[in-house]
């Protein structure tokens, strides 16, 4: 059986820590949050960026937390951060994006079009740059858009509006461009 290290003094010492812990720490954070002990997750993940400020896993995962207990300022923060560390992380692009959708639909539409450029299969990030186009009156775009979204998931066929599912159908091929 192991005990902690103890120091000259008789006290006794936490482990160093190290990427090995940060990681641990990440796992233990999102056992956490799979049951749905938020709190307790965001203060694990917080506690990984006290070792690694730059962790953008940590930063990301304190964004989703933020995000799902209803504070998206908190949120937008915490997805900044880890998108300063990595500009081309797709999930801090498209959940950001999806935050600003209504309030800020420009730069949501920027926030996707550089989650799709980094991953042209990224079929949700496809489908709500379709619905922000859309809102924004930019048919043409939002029909391409849902296009692509369709092509790399054909399940989302049945989640385009109504006025756009005609020229989005899934067709039985691979190659999309006689649909064009």
């Amino acid at each position: 059986m192991s005990h902690p290290a103890t120091a000259p003094d008789g006290k006794s010492e936490e482990a160093p820590l190290t990427p090995l812990t940060a990681h641990a720490l990440l796992q233990a954070g999102h056992v956490q949050a799979q049951h749905k002990d938020f709190d307790g997750a965001e203060a694990t993940f917080k506690r990984v960026l006290e070792m690694e400020p730059r962790n953008k896993l940590a930063w990301y995962n304190v964004g989703v937390v933020s995000a799902r207990d209803g504070r998206p300022a908190d949120a937008l923060r915490a997805y900044d951060a880890a998108l300063k560390i990595d500009p081309s992380f797709a999930s801090a692009l498209f959940n950001q994006a999806v935050l600003l959708k209504t309030s800020d639909p420009d730069r949501a539409i920027t926030l996707l079009e550089r989650a799709v450029a980094n991953d042209p299969k990224a079929s949700a990030a496809h489908l709500q740059l379709g619905d922000t186009l859309s809102r924004k009156g930019r048919d043409g775009e939002a029909r391409d858009a849902y296009r692509r979204a369709v092509a790399a998931d054909p399940s989302l066929h049945s989640q385009v509006p109504k006025k756009f599912r005609d020229t989005t159908r899934p067709s039985p091929s691979s190659d999309t461009s006689a649909d064009r």
